[in-house]
């Protein structure tokens, strides 16, 4: 399934990207630490001369090179890989260098060359949704006739794609009824978006069509805007003041510019129909009465009543055991919220596990790496490699509720259930320093009354 969210698609593809970068940077860490590993061993009391380099750098050399010399600099970066791509244009990496040149590109604002490369990983890896999705996007902005013409197609596999998904496929963490309703949802947006597309064309009846079923699927503001639209142009007053109406009442509250651009669209077409808005207000209160008692309901989310943190009932992993963090009441609490797709997590991992350990034995402090996966069956084969000293546990919700929006994110929670230290990302020196000190004040704290 897809997975949504309220942030810009790009930018999202930017941040999971970067974990391609961190995962070149610790290979080339992880061979030299191998290498003085080596050295070491043929220690036997006599001096040992440094080997010499008896040949040319190998080509995963010259890629390691290629990377650690660019630094932080993606600009560098970029012409680093571009340079070992037209020495070897068949490597065998070329997919991770394709990522990474995609992420790289998004950072630098060159919309083009990310486009470019996001479709050669899509030609290699056409089953990879992710990928062609934000190829989907960047070709959608780059306007070209060509480029939506590509777009369009690589829409309609990303359609049969969520269109084959089946129930087997879904998380334990959903059930059925809840991975139908997303998988409806899925369709819906992805024949929105192919609607999109085939308006730039101006091909408006394709566009209608696709926005027709996308409503039906799942009702939405953007769907009966573009229907209002596409009635406007034909002329027809009428059903563009339903699609209009109707887009107004779907529109999100929190969306003013949207919802007061619909509303100047819709008394535009009432005035030309009418004569003037006289009755236009009776009409909006009748129209949301209809979506109200057509809307479905849904089910509430996992933890949805819990106000604060220690209310919240987790699930240990992978079995989904029942956790409630109640238990850890007038106790302190330190969290570490990850995905197994986060490069950087990974290289916090062995931090916060030595952290932990120093802290073992102490009964009021306990040490929880809560996973963030939308799809849950990774992690079961994701802890079978990796063996975490913390207790491993599902967020369920926790992660909204603490205002998590990156990973790795590192939160303790004092006696009285409030944070009192928080750190994001991977890369700061004194990591393992400060949370121990921090752990170290929360438990010096008087729990309160």
């Amino acid at each position: 399934m897809i997975r949504h969210a309220a942030m810009n698609p790009l930018a999202i593809a930017a941040i999971c990207l970067f974990a391609v970068m961190l995962s070149f940077v610790k290979a080339g860490t992880q061979g030299a630490a191998e290498e003085l590993r080596q050295s070491d061993s043929g220690k036997s009391g006599k001096q040992v001369r440094p080997k010499q380099r008896a040949s040319a750098p190998t080509p995963d050399e010259e890629l390691q090179a290629a990377v650690n010399t660019a630094g932080g600099d993606r600009a560098a970066l970029v012409r680093n890989l571009e340079d070992y791509l037209k020495r070897y244009p068949e490597s065998p990496q070329r997919a991770r260098i394709y990522r990474a040149l995609v992420e790289a590109s998004l950072q630098l604002r060159d919309n083009t060359r990310a486009a470019n490369y996001s479709e050669r990983l899509v030609a290699l890896k056409p089953d990879d949704m992710s990928m062609t999705l934000i190829a989907i996007q960047l070709l959608e902005q780059g306007g070209d006739e060509a480029g939506v013409r590509r777009a369009l197609s690589y829409c309609s596999r990303v359609l049969d794609y969520v269109q084959g998904s089946s129930l087997e496929e879904k998380s334990p963490r959903v059930s059925p009824e809840e991975w139908q309703q997303q998988k409806l949802r899925d369709q819906s947006s992805v024949l929105r978006l192919r609607g999109r597309l085939h308006r730039k064309l101006k091909e408006d009846a394709e566009a209608q069509k696709d926005f027709e079923q996308s409503y039906a699927l799942a009702p939405s503001s953007s769907a009966a805007e573009q229907l209002g639209e596409i009635a406007e142009l034909e002329n027809s007053q009428v059903r563009a003041i339903t699609e209009y109406a109707r887009a107004f009442a779907l529109a999100d509250s929190s969306s003013a510019p949207s919802r007061r651009e619909i509303r100047q669209k819709l008394g535009n077409v009432w005035r030309l129909a009418h004569g003037s808005e006289e009755g236009l207000g009776d009409y909006l209160l009748a129209t949301f009465d209809e979506m109200s008692s057509t809307a479905p309901k849904r089910s509430q989310p996992a933890n949805s009543s819990a106000r604060e943190a220690l209310d919240f009932t987790l699930r240990k992993a992978p079995d989904a055991t029942p956790f409630p963090l109640a238990a850890f009441r007038h106790k302190v609490l330190v969290l570490n919220f990850w995905a197994t797709w986060c490069g950087p997590c990974r290289a916090l991992e062995p931090l916060f596990d030595r952290v932990a350990t120093h802290f073992a034995g102490q009964t009021d402090v306990t040490f929880l790496a809560a996973n963030c996966d939308e799809d849950e069956s990774l992690v079961a084969p994701f802890l079978k490699e990796e063996k975490p000293a913390a207790t491993v546990v599902f967020a369920d919700g926790l992660d909204r509720a603490l205002a998590v929006d990156s990973f790795p994110t590192v939160v303790v929670l004092d006696r009285a259930g409030k944070i009192s230290y928080r750190s994001e990302g991977f890369g700061d020196d004194q990591f393992e320093e400060s949370l121990t000190a921090a752990v170290a004040r929360a438990l010096a704290s008087q729990p309160p009354n």
